[in-house]
């Protein structure tokens, strides 16, 4: 990634006049700082941020400066740059599957909260001395639908085995909590009730009074081109706390619902040939999540701010390594008169992308240029 000490009006006027042939990853701290905002005043408890989705100094240093003081960190390295950037924050270290030398580490960087969704798992904490002041949230999961993919595939015990676990927690003099994760990019409410729900029955079969629950993240970012209105998922969260007999404090972590609508990607087109358009970057790089997730919204800048047709059409896309799968899912609509040198934009591009880039092939820079908006 190149960083440049470069301010632009908009990703439109800085691409027709100033772009070289690199992707550029448009960032508008303006917009992050709004999103902060509404969190802060409209969360029903504590905001924390999911580093994963974009561990980027400048969106740390940002969300750190704005008031935010506790962050989701899921391995040393991570552990490692909030300490560099956030000194004191609160770190939650919620991956559920950790290596004893990764345990201690985080004992040692004084982690206040982890997760467990396995009976051994929680041993492990126990037997490494994790201090019995630490927070230990119980994860579980539901077959519930909303989020873009599956995230109890690979994490979150059953109710069943989540009522054991948090007698378990309680045994063993740690401050029991509760978490869950929706999915990402989760478009429905109910689906955020619904595991608070399944949290107040586990907790009243497990006979014990949980302190906090952790919502996780998955709350969705824009694909229209703007930020979604969260209001009607916060409202759901807070209402649903009424099952519980004695309503805990309530934690999330957004990632991709904090960052993502705070910045755009722009890639170039190096060929078209036949109704194949070949890019400078592809899945191997700054589109690695395209064949998991929805495209967003695009636009296209014309070579030097040409305008282009409005007349689409579908086309098949391709990144620049050698690789025949380094090719976006689909077809995307595009100018029938798009050329070389013409940039296409997409919009709310500001997770997983920071952190996911390869070099394969010799490919994977980019610059970043903050913007004062990212519109039009």
């Amino acid at each position: 990634m190149l960083q440049r000490p470069v301010v632009s009006e908009s990703p439109a006027k800085h691409l027709a006049s100033e772009a070289g042939e690199l992707p550029v990853h448009f960032f508008a701290p303006s917009a992050l700082e709004a999103r902060l905002r509404s969190f802060k005043a409209h969360f029903p408890g504590v905001v924390t941020y999911a580093v994963k989705a974009n561990p980027a100094d400048h969106v740390i240093s940002q969300l750190w400066a704005g008031g935010l003081d506790g962050f989701d960190v899921a391995s040393p390295d991570e552990i490692s740059l909030i300490q560099r950037l956030c000194p004191g924050a609160a770190m939650h270290y919620n991956n559920p599957v950790r290596s004893r030398a990764e345990i201690k580490f985080g004992i040692e960087a004084g982690v206040v909260s982890w997760s467990v969704d396995d009976m051994g798992e929680l041993e492990k904490l126990i037997s490494c001395g994790v201090p019995q002041a630490s927070e230990v949230a119980v994860r579980f999961k539901l077959p519930v639908a909303g989020g873009a993919y599956n995230f109890g595939a690979k994490f979150g015990a059953t109710e069943d085995e989540a009522t054991a676990l948090l007698r378990r927690v309680a045994e063993a003099g740690f401050r029991p909590a509760m978490t869950f994760h929706v999915g990402t990019q989760c478009k429905e409410p109910q689906a955020f009730a619904s595991y608070i729900a399944a949290a107040a029955r586990i907790a009243k079969e497990a006979g014990v009074t949980v302190g906090r629950l952790n919502v996780g993240g998955g709350f969705p970012a824009g694909r229209d081109g703007q930020p979604v209105d969260l209001l009607p998922f916060f409202t759901a969260i807070d209402k649903a706390t009424e099952a519980f007999e004695t309503r805990p404090i309530l934690v999330c972590e957004p990632g991709r619902g904090m960052v993502a609508d705070s910045f755009a990607y722009a890639v170039q087109v190096k060929s078209v040939r036949a109704g194949r358009v070949y890019l400078n970057d592809g899945v191997y790089g700054g589109l690695a999540e395209f064949p998991s997730m929805v495209i967003s919204l695009h636009t296209v800048v014309g070579h030097m701010g040409e305008a282009r047709s409005a007349t689409r059409q579908p086309m098949t896309v391709f990144g620049p390594t050698c690789d025949s799968i380094d090719q976006l899912p689909g077809t995307l609509e595009l100018p029938v008169d798009l050329s070389e040198g013409d940039w296409i934009l997409f919009r709310s591009m500001g997770a997983y992308l920071t952190g996911m880039t390869t070099r394969f092939n010799g490919y994977g820079d980019w610059h970043t240029v903050t913007v004062q908006s990212l519109w039009p």
